[in-house]
């Protein structure tokens, strides 16, 4: 196994050091679900829902968090994000909702974990926000599904199309 980043000689927790890497163009996709009944995508398609417009504000947290993963997350690097979009849509075969966020900057290290604290936060938000009309709600399958640029190149999750 090779040696861990994120921990230096004597077993301490560390923020590896980018210093000498160039800056390139990194972006990552990341998605999750809220998983719901349907009743409660009804409610939210006809904004009878009684904390307002869900899937807004949802999406609205998501790219918020994005941009605090580095106050949320002890060893990220604060990122300067030139790109934070959240989309959520009702699916209707879950039943629930699909979220997905694309994250995006020019820097020295990759956007994952801005991509998957996006995705988790707008879960979060949409939970927080049907919670009193849905209590059976779950929330699940949050995972990077692909990621450009840096050293190790593009990649995408092989069963995410």
């Amino acid at each position: 196994m090779s040696r861990l980043s994120h921990i230096d000689d004597e077993g301490r927790a560390r923020m590896v050091d980018v210093s000498d890497k160039p800056p390139t163009l990194r972006t990552a996709t990341a998605a999750g679900w809220l998983r719901c009944q349907s009743e409660t995508i009804a409610q939210v398609r006809a904004g009878t829902t009684p904390k307002g417009s869900v899937i807004h504000t949802a999406e609205l947290a998501g790219v918020m968090a994005a941009k605090r993963t580095a106050d949320l997350i002890p060893l990220c690097h604060p990122l300067p994000l030139t790109k934070a979009i959240v989309t959520i849509a009702a699916d209707e075969t879950l039943p629930g909702f699909r979220i997905e966020s694309e994250v995006r900057t020019r820097g020295v290290t990759g956007v994952e974990m801005e991509a998957l604290t996006a995705v988790s936060v707008a879960c979060l938000t949409l939970f927080d926000m049907l919670k009193a009309v849905d209590r059976t709600m779950v929330i699940g399958g949050i995972e990077v599904v692909a990621k450009r640029g840096g050293r190790s190149g593009d990649w995408h999750r092989p069963d995410s199309g």
